[in-house]
């Protein structure tokens, strides 16, 4: 995570993305690029394409000013100006890079809200197999706390890699929660492995962890009340459910994305990569 492309539409909101690319520059030297799309503007005449050319660079040079005085470890802001549709856009800047993640509000005044909920969301996800980070609610001022869902998929444990490096990087504590809809004793017993190799690959990297097993009839709130009751800073998920061609619409990772109180981090799996350290349980 060297690079943060961080959407932006200018209002008070999209700023989120922004913020939460800061927070890391604290602790990192990191690449944070802001990105603009201009609004259709193929449909445009060019001399209105030229007027909001000039007002989205006026309005990031100020950004750069504010938002540079609070940079820290030599990171660097900068920004870029596009032409097209703001999801194939996002998309093509963040892949252009190397070691990049996303960095968003889910909410905007020009369609970001439209992008990052509902549908789209998770497009964009499927779209790069590099972390996005959705930030819908409120901005936390440090990461002191992680949660860490593990449910009854292989994949599941893939999270713990980059959720450990975060831990690192913010001396946060990490909150492995096993959650389930399941009641019967195979699956809550093939669970409780896949918690254990997370808490043992966590603590041999001596970090600090809190572990808790939830049964529930919904994955989604099962998360986001452990969440809000322990003041989690934030979330980490895998979005293995999401499909460029076919977005589940009642997916987990949707519906994280929707409701979550606290920043989001979606993770696209490796497919059927399993970190090293882990073993197979359960087939």
């Amino acid at each position: 995570m060297t690079n943060f492309i961080v959407p932006i539409d200018f209002s008070v909101e999209s700023l989120k993305g922004l913020e939460w690319a800061i927070l890391f520059s604290q602790k990192k030297t990191i690449n944070i690029q802001m990105v603009y799309v201009l609004s259709n503007s193929s449909n445009f005449q060019p001399s209105v394409v030229e007027e909001e050319h000039r007002y989205a660079d006026e309005k990031f040079k100020k950004l750069v000013v504010d938002y540079g005085r609070r940079l820290g470890k030599q990171s660097k802001l900068r920004y870029i100006i596009k032409k097209g549709k703001i999801y194939r856009e996002v998309v093509n800047q963040v892949n252009s890079y190397k070691n990049a993640v996303v960095s968003a509000s889910t909410h905007g005044a020009s369609g970001f809200e439209e992008l990052f909920i509902g549908s789209n969301a998770l497009k964009i996800m499927a779209a790069t197999e590099l972390p996005v980070f959705t930030i819908r609610t409120g901005m936390p001022e440090e990461v002191k706390k992680i949660v860490v869902p593990i449910k009854l998929h292989l994949d599941t444990r893939q999270k713990a890699l980059v959720a450990a490096d975060l831990a690192e990087l913010f001396g946060a504590e990490l909150h492995v929660v096993s959650i389930s809809t399941r009641r019967n004793k195979r699956d809550l017993a093939r669970l409780e492995s896949y918690s254990k190799q997370v808490l043992n690959y966590f603590n041999a990297r001596k970090l600090k962890t809190v572990s808790k097993t939830l049964v529930g009839e919904s994955l989604p709130s099962l998360t986001n009340n452990y969440a809000e009751a322990v003041d989690a800073d934030l979330i980490t998920i895998m979005s293995g459910a999401i499909d460029k061609w076919n977005v589940f619409l009642g997916s987990y990772a949707q519906q994280m994305v929707k409701s979550a109180t606290a920043p989001l981090l979606s993770i696209t799996p490796k497919e059927k990569q399993i970190p090293a350290g882990f073993s197979t349980f359960g087939g």
